[in-house]
C-alpha cells in the first residue's frame, strides 16, 4: 500500500481539484434555495440540512463531472505507470507502442474505452438513484 499513496496522490490530486471547487460551488448555489431556508425555518439543524438536503441535490452535476474526470484518470494512468513503474494497463499500452505491437494496443485502447463507455453508463444510471424526479422508462 505505500508503494501506491504516491502514484494515486500525484494521479488524484487534479481531479479532486476539479471536483472540490465543483461542490464547493454547486452546494453555495443550493444553499439559497428556498427549502433550504424552509428547513433551516423549521429548525432542522444545519448539518443536515447540508447533507440531507443540499448535498443530494448538487449531487447530479457532481456525478455528471466524476464520470467525465474518469477518462482523464485512464489516460493520466498511462503516464503515471510509466513514471512510477508500476505494471498496468497503461505501461502495457507503451509497451507495445514500443515494439510495434499494434493489435496488442488496439486491444488496451478498445478496453480502456470500453471501461470509459461503462462507467458513463452507471453515471447515467446513478441519476435515477440521486434524483427520484428522474426515471428511466
Amino acid at each position: 500500500m505505500r508503494r501506491l499513496a504516491l502514484p494515486a496522490i500525484a494521479l488524484g490530486f487534479s481531479a479532486a481539484a476539479i471536483i472540490a471547487r465543483l461542490v464547493r460551488s454547486s452546494l453555495l448555489e443550493v444553499l439559497q434555495e428556498d427549502y433550504i431556508r424552509t428547513a433551516k425555518a423549521k429548525g432542522v439543524r444545519y448539518p443536515i440540512v447540508v447533507v440531507r438536503h443540499a448535498l443530494r441535490n448538487s449531487l447530479i452535476t457532481v456525478v455528471t463531472v466524476v464520470g467525465l474526470q474518469f477518462g482523464g484518470l485512464l489516460s493520466g494512468a498511462v503516464i503515471i505507470e510509466s513514471v512510477f513503474a508500476r505494471q498496468g494497463i497503461g505501461r502495457l499500452l507503451v509497451g507495445a507502442l514500443q515494439a510495434r505491437d499494434f493489435p496488442l494496443a488496439q486491444g488496451c485502447v478498445l478496453f480502456v474505452a470500453l471501461v470509459y463507455v461503462f462507467v458513463n453508463l452507471v453515471v447515467d444510471l446513478l441519476y435515477a438513484f440521486i434524483d427520484p424526479r428522474i426515471r428511466y422508462e
